[in-house]
């Protein structure tokens, strides 16, 4: 038998309502599961399980009143520990937000708890989203649950290594260059990056605003689509979110597949992948191919300029958004200091780590007098073409598949001397962020060392429909077997 803590919102959604178990035994369960593996994981920074027990409480009380519930009522959650949670430490995993207490929820929070979610914890994550594998953390590494000596990828890792390990039924994540997508694939499960405007960033703590995207981390499509729609709409709080209707995704998915043309991008299948996963994605294009979808192979000509891009554009927006953590308002303060320049000095010389130190220079240093017009505004205008790219290739195509990540899981440590390697885990995911895309990786295959490959599905600004239902079939279709990760 499945333990509960292992199972998709769906089947326990029924199960609440039928009442095979309630949200307290629900949430016990996934409790104890965190209690049992956490000290090997390492996926959260915060567990919050009196709070989810009380949540669950009334959940419970929702469940029995005999109305319809939504489908994340009683649904023990995590959240990605860069969403404001009212009353709840939320640090960024930096030491400058160590002892930040927000007044407010984010929008994210405040939806999902609208929807009966229940609060299990805050999950671990690259110092303000600034990284691939979650070795930016001033908590300390996430590991990834498939291969304890392995990262499970980042911005998101400890949303998607507590998915993987049943530490939570599903998570919120966000997504700036692939940190929803890229930790989904290294952990073997489904991670969605919603279209730039679709969910709100009030209360998510800002990175890179122009990239910046929240979205589900999931156990499998159907419930990326019941999370997605209990996050996604307008809201005036937010100047980015667009005012549009949010379609009903579960109606979107569908078993077939025929007919729908597929983009294969010829510059994401470059020398240098990994051949294991280009063989699993090769073979799920395949898969897509029998299934009655027709293949049509594309250009996007302006790839090799994205990593490029991407590393002034995000920079430069992360040194204006962390101007403000300075020591005066809130976040942590230095002891000693002898005047107000030292104190700013000090506090952010200790309060931030290597990485996000690192971006912040390379943002100022592109923001300046006399470089602004050859980096940054250079590096919007490619932003420009490349999002003109995929313009013209939707012309030709429904969606376009490509690898998540070129290589599965590296090793902790591999890539931390070394920043441009690490920069290039990246190179699938970021020009989807750059054109304001939504983007979803699921899994397509294993590794021989058993570590797990996911396949990327691109869709037209805000399509989420079709992406979810070409994901949703080729999931039905794979017949890959559902495993779960021995701990």
């Amino acid at each position: 038998m499945v333990p509960l803590y292992y199972r998709t919102i769906s089947e326990l959604h029924e199960g609440l309502k039928r009442k095979e178990w309630t949200s307290v035994e629900l949430t016990r369960a996934v409790i104890s599961r965190i209690g049992e593996i956490e000290g090997k994981i390492h996926s959260f920074i915060t567990v919050t399980a009196d709070i989810a027990l009380e949540q669950a409480s009334e959940a419970d009380k929702r469940i029995a009143s005999g109305d319809p519930i939504p489908f994340l009522c009683g649904i023990p959650m995590a959240i990605k520990d860069i969403f404001c949670t009212k009353g709840i430490r939320t640090t960024c995993a930096s030491r400058i937000l160590s002892n930040f207490i927000p007044p407010y929820d984010s929008t994210v929070t405040r939806k999902l708890m609208k929807a009966g979610a229940v609060f299990v914890g805050k999950t671990n994550m690259d110092e303000f989203a600034m990284g691939s594998s979650t070795e930016t953390s001033i908590n300390g590494c996430t590991l990834n649950p498939w291969d304890f000596s392995r990262v499970p990828g980042g911005s998101s890792g400890g949303s998607a290594a507590a998915v993987a390990s049943g530490e939570c039924i599903a998570s919120v994540g966000t997504d700036t260059g692939g940190s929803i997508r890229q930790p989904a694939s290294l952990c073997g499960i489904v991670g969605l990056k919603p279209t730039y405007g679709l969910v709100s960033r009030y209360g998510m703590i800002a990175f890179a605003s122009s990239l910046d995207q929240g979205g589900p981390i999931t156990k499998d499509v159907k419930d990326c689509a019941i999370v997605l729609q209990a996050i996604a709409g307008h809201d005036p709080a937010d100047s980015t979110s667009v005012n549009r209707p949010v379609p009903d995704y579960l109606k979107a998915l569908k078993k077939e597949i025929g007919g729908i043309k597929i983009g294969i991008p010829r510059e994401y299948f470059v020398p240098g992948m990994d051949p294991e996963v280009e063989g699993a994605v090769r073979k799920a294009i395949g898969t897509l191919e029998a299934m009655g979808a027709e293949l049509v192979e594309i250009s996007l000509p302006h790839t090799e300029f994205a990593i490029a891009t991407y590393y002034i554009i995000a920079p430069s927006e992360a040194s204006s958004n962390l101007a403000r953590y300075d020591g005066v308002k809130f976040g942590y303060r230095t002891p000693k200091y002898q005047d107000l320049m030292e104190m700013y000095m000090k506090t952010r010389s200790e309060g931030f780590g290597n990485e996000v130190k690192r971006r912040i220079m390379l943002g100022t240093y592109a923001l300046s007098s006399g470089y602004y017009e050859a980096y940054y505004r250079k590096a919007q205008q490619v932003r420009t073409l490349l999002r003109k790219d995929f313009m013209e290739a939707f012309d030709k195509c429904d969606i376009i598949v490509t690898p998540t990540n070129p290589t599965p899981a590296f090793k902790i440590g591999e890539k931390t001397s070394d920043p441009l390697q690490m920069y290039l885990s990246d190179i699938f995911t970021i020009s989807c962020n750059l054109a304001g895309l939504p983007g979803m990786s699921l899994p397509c295959g294993f590794s021989k060392e058993d570590l797990p490959i996911g396949l990327q599905i691109l869709g037209r600004p805000f399509d989420e429909e079709t992406v979810l239902s070409s994901a949703y079939s080729y999931e039905q279709s794979s017949q890959l077997e559902k495993r779960q990760p021995s701990i």
